[in-house]
């Protein structure tokens, strides 16, 4: 297994177009002039990452209204996170990457500690990248549970 690659403060965000829950294409650069949230995670319908989802959905108001949207990606079919979005009335958009090209250029596929063990997986992460394309904050190995009170506790949202 390789060393993963890290995005750092300051480096240019990897450019991406992913399809979201109803198939349409959402790229990174629609999102310029604001600061958008991108958080990487495991699967769809799964404890953490619904209880991950449901927390930004939660405190999307206050995120939005401090100028930040937010978009999740996992490896996930889009019907699977259309069903997912429905069940769990998500808001923003849930964009699939089932060939993890994207999640690999982010440094969110790679070798990861699982039960004690190596293997190759996504590696739950987020990002905050800026008005102009840049990663602002890079976040590696957050937990489901509690990291959207710190991110924002971290950001003063």
């Amino acid at each position: 297994m390789t060393e993963n690659i890290k995005l750092a403060p300051g480096d240019a965000a990897p450019e991406f177009t992913l399809p979201d829950a109803d198939g349409n294409e959402v790229s990174l650069s629609d999102y310029r002039g604001r600061k958008v949230i991108v958080y990487f995670y495991p699967a769809a319908s799964t404890p953490g990452c619904t209880k991950q989802a449901c927390d930004f959905r939660d405190s999307l108001g206050e995120l939005n209204e401090a100028g930040l949207d937010v978009i999740g990606v996992s490896p996930d079919k889009p019907a699977k996170l259309a069903k997912f979005r429905d069940a769990e009335s998500l808001t923003f958009p849930l964009l699939s990457d089932p060939d993890r090209a994207t999640l690999t250029e982010w440094g969110a596929f790679g070798e990861k500690t699982m039960y004690g063990k190596k293997v190759q997986g996504v590696i739950r992460s987020t990002f905050l990248v800026d008005e102009n394309g840049k990663i602002e904050v890079a976040q590696y190995n957050v937990r489901a549970t509690g990291h959207v009170a710190k991110l924002r506790r971290d950001l003063s949202v």
